[in-house]
């Protein structure tokens, strides 16, 4: 099994896309920041430095590294400094904690393409990976813990359009 780090926004959101493509386990989390252990109030107030990420747990001879950067493109809008959709603030900005020069390689090249085809540069942070902090349970799978509320999410985020 492999690990792999991804800020996107609102750790939620992007938690069950990544199960639907054959990783075996996403765990929300923290990543980047000084303090250890932080907690999600911390971090939704900016007061430590992380990124709301997820820690993803795959076997990359069912999903490769490359699909993981693809699918992670394919949700987040790279071009975007701030946060990610309605969510704002350092802790919801985009990044991708590579763990080896191959990892960050395969980044590069993504993002280069990126902004090449579309003729600007994006804010996806690249980020030598430092450290990830669990988030609390509550977080973990919330989507099928709290399906109400995160369909809400979704949809008031801008992440998903409304049904008419």
């Amino acid at each position: 099994m492999k690990e792999a780090y991804f800020a996107g926004g609102c750790f939620w959101c992007v938690t069950p896309i990544y199960k639907m493509y054959g990783v075996d386990r996403v765990i929300c989390g923290y990543a980047g920041g000084e303090e250890e252990n932080p907690t999600y109030e911390q971090v939704k107030r900016q007061e430590t430095g992380h990124r709301e990420t997820i820690q993803l747990l795959y076997d990359p001879q069912k999903v490769s590294y490359e699909k993981l950067l693809d699918i992670y493109f394919a949700n987040v809008d790279p071009f975007v400094a701030g946060g990610q959709f309605i969510d704002r603030g350092f802790s919801y900005t985009p990044a991708i904690f590579y763990k080896d020069n191959a990892e960050k390689e395969l980044a590069e090249k993504k993002i280069s393409a990126l902004e090449k085809e579309n003729g600007k540069k994006a804010s996806v942070a690249l980020l030598p990976y430092k450290n990830f902090y669990a988030a609390e349970d509550r977080h973990q799978d919330y989507y099928l813990k709290n399906p109400e509320a995160f369909e809400r999410e979704l949809i008031e985020s801008g992440r998903k359009p409304a049904k008419s």
